[in-house]
């Protein structure tokens, strides 16, 4: 592949370009584009049986109108079991948030970083105020629901997101801690969970929040079907709220926002339930196997992950942007490095989860271009090594001032001292609850239940001996021990009230968080610019028997 495809990552903003552009720049006659590391699709749906059946339709498909948006969202929801007043389907989770940006954020939302951009992208692209609440690398990415509740609040921010697992680094948060922060939540103004990829999670048999947020007054579920279904270019997907916030939303999409494909996909799935819930449980396999292999290269740091990728940390020295451009030139292996990510830096790569055979052409593409030659390794010798950066000074200045702060953290708190911008980790043995979501004087919501202890990175290797020395790996974060709960303490007089971020009304555009930024400041402008089943699914089960 030439150089002008790579220059194609430079002009993109929060994105990489599209498998189509990269292909019509290479100029590749046969068609075939690179091995797809990048886009988050489900590689063993649909099957090959059902591309047949839909090449046979293809004419019908494209020549004639679809049904109606309501025919097909009436067909979805006899197959996932949901009320279809409660569901609102739209082309892509993209055009449903845009829509709820438009529609139901106000003035201000928040959302943990780094996440899917478009949650900071959207809002900030009609004036709203983004509050970002850094995830610390120290602490494997995960997102504490107590801070991240102080952060609204503290805030004054109207729209609260979280994104379950999290893209990119795969974080999962369990059901009971995502329904008890939704109930803290209930003075705001809006609740959405970005369910995306939460059909590719196994922690728990039913991990999906839609049956409770159809009981909310101020909740939307956000899902996909393209990625599940290994159907990006369909761009179809779906939300799930009480009838009047889904409705709300309905009423402003177009009659046939849906295209035919999406139909015709809808209406195969009654048919397919059996070979979908197969394809999630080899996604899963896939995702053990290929997290084991990856941790065996020297110094690269593997995240766990409950979504269909895995985030992963280069060796020191290594920048991203030469490590994904060698591996698409050289290897023909299309990665996604995640400089461009608010809270993330180019040191960081995104893999989705693919079969073995394209794992081990990955492993080796990445041996040969991190430390396969004394010349051309990108992880220079001891002694050696470079600074990174993604590219963007916007994103790197967040990087330094937020989760490239991680380790600085740990080395504070050990010394007993704070570090500027972080805050302190709840002592052992004490217990963060949410905040109470109604006033002081009603009883307080119960403490929020305490996640298990990140694990911290899959352990790596001490390298083989080579020719060439070789850098040490970087040293993995120590696991973070796991508070335990206690009971929610009774409310302090104002005056005498101590939290890490003091009580304060909203704040106008530019005016940084504690331990955050706004996206008007990080963007530079002024903010206004598992066994498988048999039968199909339900909404709750994600790949159980409905």
């Amino acid at each position: 592949m030439s150089g002008n495809v790579t220059s194609l990552f430079r002009s993109t903003a929060a994105h990489s370009p599209s498998m189509a552009a990269l292909a019509r720049e290479s100029g590749d006659e046969t068609g075939a584009g690179p091995v797809d590391f990048c886009i988050p699709c489900n590689p063993y749906f649909p099957t090959p049986a059902m591309f047949d059946e839909m090449a046979v339709r293809l004419r019908d498909i494209i020549t004639y109108y679809p049904s109606s948006a309501d025919t097909i969202t009436a067909e979805l929801c006899s197959l996932l079991q949901l009320p279809p007043q409660c569901v609102a389907m739209g082309n892509g989770s993209t055009e449903l948030i845009t829509w709820i940006d438009h529609l139901l954020v106000r003035e201000s939302l928040a959302v943990p970083v780094p996440t899917f951009g478009r949650w900071t992208d959207q809002p900030m692209e009609t004036g709203k105020r983004v509050d970002m609440f850094p995830l610390q690398e120290s602490s494997g990415f995960a997102l504490d629901l107590a801070r991240y509740a102080e952060f609204i609040r503290a805030r004054g921010t109207r729209v609260a997101v979280v994104c379950n697992p999290n893209n990119p680094d795969g974080g999962y948060l369990h059901k009971q801690a995502l329904v008890q922060f939704m109930d803290a939540m209930a003075d705001r103004d809006l609740v959405v969970v970005d369910e995306s990829f939460l059909e590719f999670a196994d922690a728990e048999a039913e991990p999906s929040v839609v049956q409770e947020a159809m009981l909310r007054p101020n909740v939307v579920v956000l899902r996909s079907l393209g990625k599940n279904f290994g159907l990006h270019g369909i761009r179809f997907g779906y939300l799930v709220a009480n009838p009047a916030l889904a409705g709300r939303v309905r009423a402003m999409l177009p009659k046939w926002n849906l295209n035919s494909f999406a139909e015709h996909v809808v209406f195969m799935l009654r048919d397919h339930g059996g070979e979908y819930a197969q394809s999630l449980h080899q996604v899963r396999r896939d995702r053990l196997e290929m997290a084991g292999q990856l941790s065996a290269l020297p110094g690269l740091t593997v995240y766990p992950s409950q979504g269909n990728f895995l985030f992963v940390r280069l060796p020191v020295g290594a920048e991203g942007t030469v490590v994904r451009d060698r591996m698409l030139t050289e290897h023909r292996v299309l990665v996604r490095e995640c400089g461009n990510k608010i809270g993330s830096s180019s040191r960081f790569l995104r893999l989705v989860v693919r079969p073995q055979v394209d794992v081990r052409r990955l492993v080796s593409g990445l041996e040969q271009v991190l430390y396969g030659s004394r010349r051309g390794a990108a992880v220079p010798e001891p002694a050696t090594g470079t600074g990174y950066s993604s590219g963007t000074a916007a994103v790197d200045r967040l990087m330094t001032q937020t989760n490239g702060a991680g380790m600085r953290a740990i080395a504070a708190q050990a010394a007993g001292a704070g570090v500027p911008g972080i805050a302190a980790a709840p002592a052992a043995g004490t217990g963060m609850p949410l905040p109470a979501a109604v006033p002081p004087q009603a009883p307080p919501p119960a403490p929020l239940p305490q996640q298990a202890p990140y694990p911290g990175p899959v352990p790596v290797p001490q390298p083989a001996p080579v020719p060439q020395p070789m850098p040490a790996p970087a040293p993995a974060p120590a696991p973070m021990p796991a508070p335990a709960p206690m009971p929610m303490p009774a409310p302090a007089p104002a005056a005498a009230a101590a939290a890490p971020y003091p009580p304060m009304g909203p704040t106008p555009p530019g005016v940084p968080a504690h331990g955050g930024l706004t996206a008007a400041q990080v963007r530079g402008t002024n903010g206004l610019e598992s066994v498988p089943a048999t039968g199909w699914p339900n909404a709750a089960g994600m790949g159980r028997a409905g």
